[in-house]
């Protein structure tokens, strides 16, 4: 049966695209355009209460009933488990996927995300901000550059749903203020992970769509008093 997912093509997007992609599982896709406000509609906010992508709809869910869920995380984990792929079956190995996993989602993917919002975004170029955040990333690239040094994937010795998860926030290192010279190992796993098939393929899904920031309804739905009215 055909999973819908309802997302854009974002970093957090992409990472379930990629995913299904791997999974070689059917899906359809449903264009949530954030830029347009349609996060803040009620029927997406019925599958995703927090306003945010991606979220999906399993009809065939664990018990053979439909499933909705939101978080990438929380995707990527229930894929891996509907599958049996990217998710290793023995405890050891799948704890250091897991804490890979939980590395991005509460490092790589907002402390990035805030790189890029006082980078590129903000109305205002506040230099302390500009430089937490770079300097957080950084940081954040060199942890990932030592583990790959002695691994060669973020998890282990395998390819998983912490590769997965990792890889589209990278996809922006110019914006974060990155020189991929300083990260020779961690360049090495990028580009074999920019080589797969699936996710050259998953990388795709929407990109067409998506329009550069420039109009100001448009940063106001992401940015602006749109996220905060009571709904």
């Amino acid at each position: 049966m055909t999973i819908e997912v309802y997302s854009w093509a974002t970093p957090n997007g992409h990472k379930v695209h990629i995913m299904l992609e791997e999974c070689a599982l059917p899906y359809r896709v449903v264009p949530i355009d954030i830029g347009a406000g349609d996060q803040f509609k009620p029927d997406f906010l019925a599958i995703s209460p927090n306003n945010k992508i991606p979220a999906i709809v399993d009809p065939d869910g664990p018990d053979g009933q439909p499933i909705s869920l939101f978080e990438s995380g929380a995707i990527l984990l229930y894929l891996a488990g509907k599958t049996g792929r990217f998710l290793p079956a023995d405890v050891r190995g799948k704890y250091e996927v897991l804490q890979w996993l939980m590395f991005q989602m509460g490092g790589v993917g907002p402390m990035l995300g805030q790189a890029h919002h006082f980078r590129i975004y903000a109305p205002q170029k506040i230099d302390y901000a500009i430089d937490r955040y770079t300097n957080e990333a950084k940081r954040l690239y060199g942890v990932m550059d030592r583990r790959i040094a002695k691994s060669r994937y973020l998890g282990g010795a395998t390819y998983s749903i912490a590769d997965i998860a990792v890889f589209p926030w990278l996809r922006s290192w110019k914006n974060q203020g990155i020189d991929w010279n300083d990260y020779p190992h961690l360049k090495g796993w990028f580009d074999e992970i920019a080589a797969r098939p699936a996710v050259q393929r998953g990388v795709e899904v929407l990109a067409a769509q998506r329009k550069p920031l420039v109009d100001d309804k448009a940063r106001e739905q992401l940015f602006g008093s749109a996220q905060y009215q009571k709904r």
